[in-house]
């Protein structure tokens, strides 16, 4: 179990900067009008694919953990609420919409209309990601890697 939590918590790193870049590309291709090139698919197609990565650990993770518990009472505590409703939930939905995002972008022929769907889609899912993510400093981690 202690393996998963050091893969989990320190492959966290990688999938914020590849979302991070591929919102960065994303939105600079979207305003400068310039063309979706496979360079920009495939930091895309990276950011979603190690976030599937992360989220699988996670799941894995969530039926084994101890901080995972259905409890009387669990709706009061803050650390047993967050690792058992919070953070799965937060997490899933970030999950649907990168996959939801990168799907539609790559259906679309438009090189802005695909910036701005990847765009628009990623970052809603960073927002999330950052949001429910047991950062130490929230109290909820144990460390940063």
């Amino acid at each position: 179990m202690q393996i998963l939590v050091h893969l989990h918590s320190g492959w966290r790193w990688v999938v914020l900067i590849l979302l991070l870049a591929a919102i960065f590309k994303s939105f600079s291709g979207w305003r400068g009008k310039k063309e979706f090139t496979n360079g920009d698919k495939k930091i895309a197609l990276f950011a979603m694919i190690a976030f599937h990565i992360q989220w699988t650990v996670g799941l894995i993770m969530y039926f084994m953990s101890p901080r995972v518990a259905f409890v009387p009472g669990m709706m009061k505590d803050s650390a047993l609420r967050f690792f058992a409703i919070e953070h799965i939930f937060g997490m899933t939905l970030a999950f649907i919409l990168l996959t939801v995002g990168y799907s539609k972008a790559k259906k679309l022929v438009d090189s802005t209309a695909k910036f701005k769907k990847i765009f628009w889609f990623y970052f809603i899912s960073l927002v999330l990601i950052l949001a429910t993510i047991p950062w130490p400093f929230r109290g909820w981690g144990n460390n940063w890697f």
